[in-house]
């Protein structure tokens, strides 16, 4: 059995930014082979991982995606042996000044991001957070050796290492959304110990950070009859304590809104319900920003459903999730699986009614 944590602490130090996700993609590989049936890679460079059912055939299916790719930076120029950049998926400039990085030109450079001194930046850019067009990574070399090591359209990945802290809290770079891949990977674990009926794809998507083609695609090539789409949510926090944000430590979100259809949500609240795993709604008035917005409306449409994982920090290299949130998420997606009927199918409907109002 795979130590989820180690796992996750392997993922969080590797690169794979949004449209290269090739490096963490092998590491996901290797530690879903012997979990499953069949494993292949889509065109578009998704890992699809098949666990085929016991039901007759045709056997239904249901898709468990989380995106694997991460955000980071690509370099655009270089002055006086500094390398100017700009942001692969959404980066806060903010955070950026003295962060340790990773340059792969001709060979990997390590590297931190600078910022000029406040007194030498235009006056519109003194005294305050500093724009991405005037940070610069520095990785020592001199201007003819950086021309040789380094191109345009390189990418620079964050290097911070995983830091363990209490409470069973991990912090570190992608976590958004490499926490979900470990928790896709206890979920394969715990099926290993479980008859369901239904065949299961787990699939590590790629490019959710900027095109959603891992979601698009992925959905459209395999046909589920449900699709599920794993993700991180915003944690409540310094500054971020309204209605859209959840309790780390509490359990996974339960999303709910147009990315989500009804019955789907009420069936994941009557499991973790039943079983008193830890739960919370999650409010989604428009798409979710997840790849259950690209899934729902692959080919002619599916039932699809949003299962988050409360974290800290987002979009920094410091994200911050519960172990005992990622591990609640994993076990709430077998149990579903195990619970579903060969004809869970034929009872779907739409109905807006359906448990709409929390009982929290």
């Amino acid at each position: 059995m795979t130590d989820i944590k180690n796992f996750l602490k392997s993922l969080i130090s590797m690169p794979g930014l949004s449209g290269y996700e090739a490096p963490v993609r092998d590491v996901i590989r290797e530690t879903w082979q012997p979990l499953v049936d069949e494993i292949s890679e889509s065109r578009l460079g998704s890992l699809h991982a098949l666990r085929r059912g016991t039901g007759p055939d045709p056997r239904p299916s249901i898709l468990l995606a989380a995106h694997m790719d991460a955000i980071g930076l690509m370099v655009t120029g270089q002055e006086a042996g500094l390398i100017r950049f700009t942001e692969v998926g959404g980066v806060d400039p903010r955070i950026l000044p003295g962060q340790e990085v990773t340059v792969h030109g001709r060979e990997l450079l390590p590297g931190v991001v600078v910022q000029p001194p406040d007194h030498l930046l235009p006056a519109s850019q003194q005294g305050k957070s500093v724009a991405m067009e005037y940070l610069f990574v520095d990785t020592g070399l001199r201007q003819d050796e950086l021309a040789e090591k380094v191109r345009i359209g390189d990418l620079i990945s964050f290097a911070q290492t995983p830091v363990e802290l209490a409470g069973n809290v991990i912090a570190g770079h992608s976590l958004d959304n490499r926490a979900s891949v470990a928790a896709l990977t206890y979920c394969l674990q715990d099926l290993q110990f479980m008859n369901h009926a239904w065949d299961v794809w787990t699939v590590a998507t790629v490019q959710e950070e900027e095109t959603l083609g891992g979601g698009f695609t992925s959905a459209f090539e395999l046909q589920p009859q449900i699709a599920v789409a794993i993700d991180v949510t915003f944690a409540k926090g310094p500054g971020a304590n309204d209605w859209r944000t959840v309790n780390m430590a509490k359990g996974p979100s339960i999303g709910w809104g147009p990315n989500i259809h009804p019955y789907i949500y009420q069936k994941f609240v009557e499991v973790a319900e039943k079983l008193d795993i830890p739960h919370q709604k999650e409010y989604m008035p428009k798409h979710s920003g997840t790849d259950a917005y690209a899934m729902q409306v692959a080919a002619a449409g599916m039932p699809t459903m949003v299962i988050s994982i409360p974290l800290r920090y987002m979009h920094t290299p410091v994200e911050v999730v519960s172990m005992n949130d990622l591990e609640r998420t994993g076990r709430l997606l077998a149990e579903f699986i195990r619970r579903l009927e060969p004809d869970f199918i034929e009872q779907i409907k739409w109905e807006n009614e359906v448990s709409d109002e929390s009982k929290e």
